[in-house]
């Protein structure tokens, strides 16, 4: 009985393995954008972009699906040299050649005909926290252009940033950071 059953088990996690489809993210049409309050007078922006990542997705079972994503700490751009300089300064990520932001999804909760919750683990500045992001599926199907199969996802989330050791300067500066996130990914070969 015991083999019947792990027989079983085995069956199901290599349907569900090869039930996945794998995409790769498109860097030239992927962005992270964050923001914080800086005292209070103005919302201040910056982004990473031209990083990447994949995504395993099951269309008959999207709770299936995976993602991970990797960009590197200095590839970040605020609008501003001298921010950017003290953003990667011992002030905040002490950033060296080679630092890396990554998110490797844990589960996915789909909470609609195009949204779900994807939960994973955030590794930022040395330290691993688990966060949500609140995602939807904007489109799905070939691209006009490159004539095989795309998506395109939206996500939000708001992170701590002294959570990851980031936080110099807080209440001052936000302590909270607003992420919004935009990818396209494209099937691969």
């Amino acid at each position: 009985m015991k083999s019947l059953i792990l027989a079983a088990a085995l069956a199901l996690g290599a349907n569900s393995a090869f039930a996945a489809d794998k995409y790769v993210l498109d860097a030239s049409h992927s962005q992270v954008l964050f923001s914080y309050s800086h005292l209070g007078f103005s919302t201040t922006y910056g982004m990473f972009s031209g990083f990447e990542g994949e995504i395993m997705f099951d269309a008959d079972a999207p709770a299936n699906s995976s993602v991970n994503v990797s960009m590197p700490v200095m590839s970040m751009l605020t609008g501003w040299e001298q921010r950017t300089g003290h953003f990667m300064s011992d002030d905040f990520f002490g950033a060296a050649e080679g630092d890396m932001v990554t998110f490797t999804s844990t589960g996915i909760e789909v909470t609609g005909e195009d949204t779900a919750k994807i939960t994973g683990d955030l590794t930022m500045n040395d330290v691993t926290k688990s966060v949500v992001l609140d995602a939807k599926l904007n489109k799905s199907g070939d691209h006009p252009m490159a004539g095989k199969p795309w998506m395109g996802f939206d996500a939000t989330t708001t992170l701590v940033r002294s959570d990851f050791g980031l936080g110099a300067f807080a209440p001052a500066v936000s302590d909270e950071v607003a992420l919004n996130i935009s990818i396209e990914a494209m099937k691969a070969e």
